[in-house]
């Protein structure tokens, strides 16, 4: 089922999206069960009759599913992926308040908002999601799958499960399981979450001065000692007080708070603690192998929350996989800024992989 109209729960939709209803039940990694799951989701283009030109995106931890708008340069109109050529589809992920099923949502057993009550779910989870999504929509197989970040987890996750499905894969600032590092990062981010006590008054709002926070430290994470040099320097030497750096860090709170709630981050930020490729399988390595897709892996050389050996890991695991490095003054935010970059990277990649293939059919003709 597929609705143009969204309900109170996403009304930072656009009127570009769509619904999808799943009519069963929909059970989670954890074995728990949910009813009544929607999936907000937006395409661009249209599926040609070889249903061979589909592109999956699979967006960041606070995005949504307008790739257009938040990919913009490698994403658009007279981008390297285009409508003209594609068929491009961004389903927002289970939890966030994009207009997925999430913790603002109404559980039917109560007739309230889930709130702290909403089930855990995992990366894995937003696979088994969206492959429901996949299906509705007719799609037999991915012509390419991207993500960066978190949606790498997604698309590595989902490049493993269904190997066959998949063609060719890009991982960006991604990782085969979640470090330590990154796991005490969002700890620091939920700490702060909960010390604000609206989070436990189960209000839309909740939270709010938590998050702010949370995101102060996230960005600390995202970007880099250069970036903050360069974009927050003082203009004068007389300061002692209200400095621009402080004043971005508000700032940037503020912006999330206003398009986004702290129980939607608490829940995404465990289901990206969650992420871990061996688990339930031999080893990380192992699980690796099973890809299947023409892969590319790109790191950002000054990432200091997803680093380059995370990507040379899974270059060096994933069979045959490619491995390529930019550099960003923004840090671990590069993968969503660089996309001049990437569009070079990404388009040579696609190029070289199309020649292999022609030249492979010429020869086995």
């Amino acid at each position: 089922m597929q609705k143009s109209k969204i309900n109170s729960n996403s009304s930072q939709l656009n009127n570009l999206e769509h619904l999808y209803y799943y009519p069963k039940q929909f059970k989670l990694e954890n074995g728990k069960k949910m009813r009544n799951l929607q999936i907000a989701y937006q395409t661009y283009g249209k599926l040609n009759a070889n249903k061979d030109n589909v592109i999956w995106v699979c967006h960041a931890l606070t995005a949504n599913a307008d790739v257009f708008e938040w990919w913009e340069g490698l994403f658009g109109q007279n981008a390297l992926f285009n409508p003209s050529e594609h068929f491009i589809v961004c389903a927002n992920v289970l939890g966030s308040n994009y207009g997925t099923t999430s913790p603002l949502s109404i559980n039917l057993v109560t007739g309230l908002p889930y709130y702290l009550s909403f089930p855990q779910f995992t990366i894995r989870d937003f696979v088994s999601a969206h492959q429901l999504l996949a299906n509705h929509l007719g799609i037999d197989k991915i012509k390419l799958l991207i993500g960066g970040s978190l949606g790498g987890q997604q698309a590595v996750e989902w490049s493993i499960i269904e190997a066959n499905k998949i063609e060719n894969l890009i991982l960006v600032a991604t990782n085969a399981v979640h470090s330590p590092w990154g796991i005490a990062f969002n700890e620091s981010q939920r700490l702060a979450i909960t010390t604000d006590r609206t989070f436990f008054a189960n209000q839309p709002d909740g939270g709010s001065k938590g998050l702010k926070t949370a995101r102060s430290i996230a960005l600390l994470s995202y970007r880099t000692y250069n970036a903050y040099g360069s974009t927050q320097v003082e203009s004068v030497n007389d300061k002692t007080d209200n400095f621009r750096a402080s004043s971005y860090q508000n700032y940037q709170g503020e912006k999330l708070i206003n398009r986004f709630n702290a129980y939607s981050y608490y829940y995404l930020t465990k289901a990206m603690d969650s992420h871990n490729v061996g688990r339930g399988r031999k080893s990380i390595a192992e699980a690796l192998k099973l890809i299947k897709a023409n892969t590319l892996v790109i790191g950002i050389e000054n990432d200091f929350l997803f680093p380059v050996s995370e990507q040379k890991y899974l270059a060096a695991h994933i069979p045959n996989a490619e491995f390529a490095a930019i550099h960003s003054e923004y840090g671990h935010d590069g993968f969503l800024i660089e996309t001049n970059a990437l569009t070079n990277i990404i388009g040579t990649f696609i190029k070289e992989s199309r020649d292999k293939k022609i030249f492979k059919l010429q020869h086995t003709a």
